[in-house]
C-alpha cells in the first residue's frame, strides 16, 4: 500500500536569510556560452536552441543573497511518500527537492543524501544547497526556485492510489508547472509526472533539467558512444565516450576539472541514465522520450573542486557527482513551447539489480512499451483538483493565475484591494521582463503589489491586468496548475484602448 505523510526532517543548516529588497538589474553574467568557432559544427536544430531566448534578466526573481554560514540544527517540513519496496522524502520548502529515495528491501540510499544545508551561489538568483533531486526550469542553471516553497497536494495516481502533485508558476519565464510523484504498488520505481504549460499567446523558450545527486564513487552509464564536452573555457566539443585523452570518464574520479559531458543518446535508443557501484547496482532514471538529454557534471580532483565539494556538504563524508535529464541535448539549449500548448514526460527512479551480460546496460524493470500506455493516461496530465493541500505558501502563485499572465490580488469588484500586512517591503519583486505602467488609480498606492509601474506584463503589446467593473461582462475563465479555475479578470493592451 502506497502513503503519504508529513514528517520533520532535522539536519545542520545555514540559515537562509532575506532576499535581497533590491531589485535584480545588472545584467546576467552567463557562464554558459559558447566560443563562435563552435557554433558552425553544431547539428542545425542544436545551433537554433543554443541562440534562442537565452536569459537577460533575472526580473521578477528575487535575490537570495541573505544566507549565512553558521550551520545549527534545523526543522524542515518534509512530505514522505512510500510503499512497501521504496521511500521518497520530498521538502516543498525548498523547491520540491527530493532529499533520499531509500530501497528498503536491500536497506540501500539510491542517492546522494548531503548530511547538512549549506547555500552557496549556484542558483540563477543566489541561494542553492546539493544533494537529492531537483527540478530545473526557466533558463539555464539552477532553478530560482531552489530554496523557495512550492505547493504540495495529493490527488489521484493512475493505479487508483494516492499521489503527491508539486506545482509552482515560474517567473522568469512566466510558465506553469506541475511535478506528480508517486509509487505505484509493489513498484521499486518512483514514477514521476511533468507537465509544462504556455497559457500564452506567444512562444515561450522553455528549459527542463532533471538534477540527480549521487555518489562520486560510481560509474555512469548511458546509451551513447558519443558526448558533448562543455569545459569553463567555453568550447564545447563532440568527443568519443567512454574514453577521452586517455581515461574511463565513466568514472568521474577520472576527471581533474569540473565539465558537464551532455551524451549523444541516438534517435530511437531509449533515454536512461545510471550510477552503479562495482557490483551493477545502484540507481537508473528513465524517461519517455520527450526528455531526450542525458549529462554528467563532475567537479574534478583538483583543488577547486574539492573544495567546493567540502564546502557544500561536510568534509570527510564523500563526495558527489551530478547525472540529469533534459528537454534537448545541452542545457545551452532553450526549447521553443509554442503558444497555448504543453509538454509532458514521464520519469522513473529505482534501484538497477543487475547488469546485462556483455552489454553494459543496466537492467531497468519498467518496460518501455508498458511506458508509452502510461504516458497517455490522463490522470496526471489532465487539470485534476488536488485533495487538501499538504503545504501552500509560494508568494508567486498563491493565487489562482488567469491563463495569460500571472496572479493578481484585486478582486473583481472594482477598486477593491487586500490592505498590506505589515510596512515591510514585498517579499518578491513586484516586476518583470516587458513591465509597463497600467493606469493610475486602480489600487490604492498603499499596497505595494499594486502600486503603478507594479503590474505583471509580459512580453511585446504591453499587456497588464485590472479590475473588473461592478458588472463584467464574460470574463476568461482557466484552470491554473492546482486544477481550480481563475475568473474575474480581463487582459487588456496597454495602449490600445481595449
Amino acid at each position: 500500500m502506497t502513503t503519504i505523510r508529513r514528517e520533520v526532517l532535522t539536519l545542520p543548516a545555514a540559515p537562509l536569510g532575506p532576499d535581497n529588497p533590491l531589485p535584480p538589474l545588472r545584467p546576467l553574467d552567463e557562464a554558459h556560452r559558447i566560443d563562435e568557432r563552435d557554433r558552425a559544427g553544431l547539428p542545425r536544430d542544436m545551433a537554433r536552441q543554443v541562440g534562442y531566448e537565452p536569459l537577460r534578466s533575472l526580473l521578477p526573481a528575487p535575490v537570495r543573497d541573505g544566507y549565512g554560514r553558521v550551520r545549527e540544527p534545523r526543522e524542515f517540513d518534509a512530505l514522505v511518500i512510500e510503499n512497501d519496496r521504496l521511500r521518497a522524502t520530498v521538502l516543498p520548502a525548498l523547491g520540491g527537492r527530493v532529499t533520499s529515495l531509500f530501497h528498503k528491501p536491500t536497506d540501500r540510499e539510491l542517492l546522494y543524501v548531503n548530511p547538512v544545508l549549506q547555500p552557496a551561489n549556484f542558483a540563477l538568483n543566489g541561494a542553492w544547497f546539493s544533494g537529492g533531486i531537483e527540478w530545473n526550469i526557466g533558463a539555464t542553471g539552477h532553478t530560482t526556485l531552489s530554496c523557495s516553497p512550492v505547493h504540495a497536494a495529493r490527488v489521484p495516481a493512475p493505479d487508483g492510489g494516492e499521489m503527491l502533485r508539486l506545482w509552482e508558476w515560474e517567473r522568469l519565464r512566466d510558465l506553469p508547472f506541475q511535478v506528480d510523484l508517486w509509487l505505484p504498488r509493489d513498484s521499486d520505481f518512483l514514477h514521476v509526472g511533468v507537465r509544462v504549460r504556455n497559457p500564452h499567446e506567444r512562444p515561450v523558450p522553455t528549459y527542463w533539467w532533471s538534477n540527480i545527486a549521487v555518489p562520486e564513487d560510481r560509474r555512469v552509464l548511458a546509451p551513447a558512444d558519443e558526448a558533448w564536452l562543455f569545459g569553463y573555457e567555453l568550447r564545447l566539443r563532440r568527443v568519443p565516450v567512454p574514453t577521452h585523452d586517455g581515461a574511463d570518464r565513466t568514472y568521474p574520479r577520472n576527471s581533474a576539472y569540473a565539465a558537464d559531458w551532455f551524451y549523444e543518446v541516438p534517435d530511437g535508443r531509449r533515454r536512461w541514465i545510471a550510477a552503479l557501484d562495482e557490483h551493477g547496482h545502484g540507481l537508473v532514471q528513465t524517461s519517455t522520450d520527450v526528455l531526450r538529454g542525458r549529462k554528467l557534471f563532475v567537479w574534478g580532483t583538483g583543488p577547486g573542486g574539492r573544495r567546493w565539494q567540502e564546502w557544500l556538504t561536510e568534509p570527510g563524508t564523500g563526495g558527489y557527482c551530478e547525472i540529469q535529464a533534459g528537454l534537448a541535448r545541452t542545457q545551452l539549449e532553450h526549447v521553443k513551447l509554442e503558444a497555448e500548448s504543453e509538454v509532458s514526460w514521464l520519469e522513473a527512479y529505482g534501484r538497477s539489480t543487475r547488469t546485462r551480460k556483455g552489454s553494459g546496460t543496466p537492467y531497468c524493470a519498467e518496460p518501455r512499451t508498458g511506458w508509452r500506455r502510461s504516458s497517455r493516461a490522463p490522470a496526471w496530465t489532465r487539470r485534476t483538483r488536488p485533495g487538501a493541500p499538504t503545504r501552500t505558501r509560494s508568494p508567486a502563485s498563491a493565487w489562482p493565475p488567469d491563463r495569460a499572465g500571472a496572479p493578481s490580488k484585486c478582486s473583481a469588484r472594482a477598486g477593491s484591494c487586500p490592505a498590506p500586512p505589515s510596512r515591510r517591503p514585498p517579499s518578491v519583486t513586484s516586476s518583470g521582463p516587458g513591465c509597463t505602467s497600467c493606469t493610475p488609480g486602480r489600487c490604492p498606492s498603499r499596497t505595494p503589489a499594486h502600486r503603478p509601474g507594479a503590474r505583471w506584463s509580459p512580453g511585446p503589446g504591453g499587456t497588464c491586468w485590472r479590475p473588473l467593473p461592478p458588472h463584467p461582462s464574460p470574463s476568461t475563465t482557466s484552470v491554473s496548475p492546482s486544477g481550480t479555475k481563475a475568473t474575474g479578470h480581463r487582459r487588456c493592451a496597454a495602449g490600445s484602448g481595449a
